[in-house]
């Protein structure tokens, strides 16, 4: 029963309370304007998939397939890649966090510390006005997590990815490093590699974050309308389109 309420939900509650009014309105057209009706029915349809974890899970799935995680990772520095920060939010030992996704690199970066004993370079600015300082937030929260600030490296000026290769290739070249480890989001390492090969450098990829479930079923909910899967539609779009201009 509660897998039936949360289908029902999903169309009762936006985004999938959209498809229900633009069918609505596709059935008022159908009546006296058929062909606009017809257009209106596909446009539903495609907005219809690309609500649905089905589509949105194939859709990132098949970024974070691209790379899988080295068993053994060899560089001489873990470089982290930043994903947005709150600013002025409270912190157990500050204010500012990282979001979801930088957090769970972030904690990536650590665990790799502790197996390799390589310093972390962290890289991302403050991209709003009312965002946080992702660099300075995270290295805080690595030092909170017993990483020492001896073998943190921070990079504070990046609003994108780009500019993220660019200025970590200018540190590590200052500091004397050249095999970085690259640590981003599943979805997000192919754009990466792409931008950071282009800066000079030859990074190992070392993916986490990752969204989309492996070896998957289908089940009513994969066909749910759901803010989740209209975010990893959005996002895995997104990427591709970086992924084609990173190659111009």
């Amino acid at each position: 029963m509660i897998y039936i309420i949360k289908f029902v939900y999903s169309f009762v509650l936006p985004p999938g309370l959209f498809v229900v009014l633009l069918l609505g309105l596709t059935v008022w057209l159908w009546r006296s304007r058929r062909r606009p009706a017809l257009v209106l029915l596909g446009v539903t349809l495609l907005l219809y998939l690309s609500m649905t974890p089905l589509i949105g899970d194939l859709l990132i799935g098949s970024l974070e397939r691209q790379y899988d995680q080295p068993k053994k990772p060899a560089g001489d520095v873990i470089v982290v890649l930043g994903g947005g920060a709150s600013s002025g939010t409270p912190d157990i030992d500050g204010e500012g966090n990282l979001y979801g996704s930088a957090a769970n690199r972030l904690l990536t970066a650590v665990r790799l510390y502790r197996q390799t004993g390589r310093p972390i370079l962290f890289s991302g600015g403050q991209v709003f006005a009312d965002s946080g300082n992702e660099a300075d937030i995270a290295k805080r929260q690595l030092i909170a997590l017993g990483v020492p600030e001896s073998d943190i490296l921070t990079e504070n000026q990046s609003l994108n990815t780009e500019q993220n290769a660019v200025n970590t290739a200018a540190l590590m070249k200052a500091k004397g490093l050249s095999r970085p480890v690259l640590v981003t989001s599943g979805f997000h390492m192919p754009r990466a590699m792409v931008l950071f090969k282009n800066a000079g450098l030859s990074p190992l990829a070392y993916p986490t974050d990752y969204a989309a479930s492996r070896g998957g079923s289908l089940y009513p909910a994969k066909f749910s309308p759901s803010p989740g899967a209209v975010n990893n539609t959005g996002t895995a779009l997104k990427e591709y389109l970086g992924l084609l201009a990173a190659h111009f």
